[in-house]
């Protein structure tokens, strides 16, 4: 785990504006997407480690007291963000490199990728080429632009909060655990 910067606020979800009786995962996941959101688009990815708040205040209280944690803050997950993703890496060999240290509970990861609408797939190029199919969905006219943030935990609990770039207000995230499998697995997969 390295030293954070940039990390999201230590304060309570609550305060944040965040679902008071969504779990701890989900608050993280919301939380993580906010603070990608003040930093704003078309960025790449990012890592965060994902601690057990209290456990994190217990052993390392000086760490706590950089990611502003307060005495009230015991409860829930703390988002520490990691050094950036190495340039030219493809996002599944990176995740493939990494190994948490115990400490480390969860780990969540955000993304801006294009999205089609469900039905898109009818037209798509037969036989078409991984560039080919890439170049297909940035030229759709129904493609959305979107910023995913997946969390995930040890224990296989996973959340992924999604916001459309068109919809750029929090109010409008989708929650929900099987929006995007795919990244939520190889996230898992970064504990085994």
């Amino acid at each position: 785990m390295s030293d954070a910067h940039n990390t999201p606020s230590g304060t309570p979800s609550e305060a944040a504006g965040l679902p008071p009786a969504a779990t701890p995962l989900t608050r993280a996941a919301l939380e993580i997407d906010e603070y990608a959101a003040t930093l704003g688009w078309d960025l790449p990815a990012r890592l965060f480690a994902l601690v057990d708040t209290a456990k994190l205040r217990k052993a390392d209280p000086r760490l706590a007291k950089q990611l502003g944690l307060t005495d009230g803050d015991s409860a829930g997950l703390t988002p520490v963000e990691q050094e950036e993703l190495p340039a030219g890496t493809a996002l599944d060999k990176f995740l493939g490199t990494i190994a948490w240290p115990d400490q480390v509970v969860g780990c969540a990861l955000v993304v801006e990728r294009l999205m089609l609408p469900p039905g898109a797939e009818q037209s798509r190029p037969k036989n078409a080429t991984e560039a080919e199919l890439a170049d297909w969905v940035a030229n759709h006219p129904a493609r959305q632009e979107v910023r995913i943030t997946a969390a995930v935990l040890r224990d296989g609990s996973r959340e992924i909060a999604l916001r459309l770039r068109e919809k750029d207000v929090a109010r409008e995230v989708l929650t929900g655990p099987d929006l995007v499998p795919g990244l939520t697995e190889a996230l898992l997969a970064t504990f085994s």
